[in-house]
């Protein structure tokens, strides 16, 4: 007889596509293949084990087969709302390790460890060393001075009318077109670096230059790479803006980029990086006693559920 077919072995997150933007249609696994039935009934086949996160818009229904096999490949599902302009809700895919949680707390709550934490992510963004004897609030402040300053910077740069970060999300249409894509671009980037943060074991919501939302974390690790790339790419398409459809411009262009620089590559090593700044070790797990039926090792990145 011959051997069964082999179980799935999830792609790296790395080598992935970065994000895939879906709406209007049924999700579902038939044939088991995952694919999207759209409302005359024609299916679109995603390989959604290749897709580390799947951006899913108003107008999206997923079955539970679909929701499982998102959680099995380890793709993570992020409900969004039109134009990827809030973020609504998001499928683990695969549960944060209890190690690599402990540890993140650990830094979190350790004000030495966190400190020196905010300080290599200030080194990072910025490219030099910050201020001494500055605890993390006057960092964050120091920090949100200079990003003011880049965005005028930017502005100059490709022309574009610029009244600050400002936006009403309940009258959206009022909104200026820069604030728009800026909105668009930053949800595109927050999907890719939530992926990847989840397939890296840690918890979303512990920060350290941010703190008490549910991305605080991702946003941290997002705000590294915002000005080298979805935020110039946003001041691009406005610039150019002739009044259509804007967002799902900066979408295309973000989801490009990403492919192109290889950022999955780069974020969890840099997210390793950054913790191991605090200078605290690793918790190993001792005087476990072992389960009955263990689980098989998982072939995916830290993170996946085998």
């Amino acid at each position: 007889m011959s051997d069964p077919l082999p179980k799935l072995k999830p792609l790296p997150i790395k080598e992935r596509l970065s994000v895939l933007f879906v709406e209007r249609c049924q999700l579902d696994v038939l044939e088991g293949a995952f694919v999207a039935v759209d409302v005359t009934g024609i299916r679109t086949h995603i390989p959604v084990g290749g897709v580390a996160c799947l951006m899913l818009e108003p107008g999206v229904r997923a079955s539970h087969a679909a929701c499982k096999l998102a959680a099995e490949v380890g793709t993570l599902l992020v409900w969004v709302g039109e134009a990827g302009v809030r973020l609504y809700s998001a499928g683990q895919p695969g549960g944060a390790r209890a190690d690599r949680l402990l540890y993140q707390a650990r830094l979190a709550l350790d004000d030495d460890a966190r400190l020196k934490v905010v300080r290599d992510m200030y080194r990072r963004r910025f490219g030099e060393e910050p201020p001494q004897r500055r605890s993390v609030d006057q960092l964050r402040g120091i920090e949100g001075a200079r990003v003011r300053a880049l965005y005028k910077h930017l502005a100059e740069q490709y022309g574009v009318k610029w009244q600050g970060r400002n936006y009403d999300r309940n009258d959206w249409d009022s909104t200026d077109a820069v604030n728009r894509c800026l909105s668009a671009a930053n949800h595109c980037l927050y999907g890719v670096v939530e992926a990847a943060v989840l397939a890296a074991g840690y918890a979303p919501a512990i920060g350290f230059i941010h703190s008490g939302k549910p991305l605080s974390f991702v946003y941290d690790i997002a705000d590294l790479y915002k000005f080298d790339t979805v935020v110039p790419a946003a001041f691009a398409v406005a610039a150019k803006s002739s009044g259509g459809n804007d967002e799902r411009t900066v979408r295309l262009n973000c989801r490009d980029m990403f492919r192109k620089t290889r950022l999955l590559e780069r974020i969890i090593p840099d997210i390793e990086d950054i913790l191991a700044a605090g200078g605290l070790e690793v918790p190993t797990v001792e005087g476990v006693v072992a389960v009955a039926i263990p689980e098989e090792k998982g072939l995916g990145d830290a993170g996946h559920r085998a």
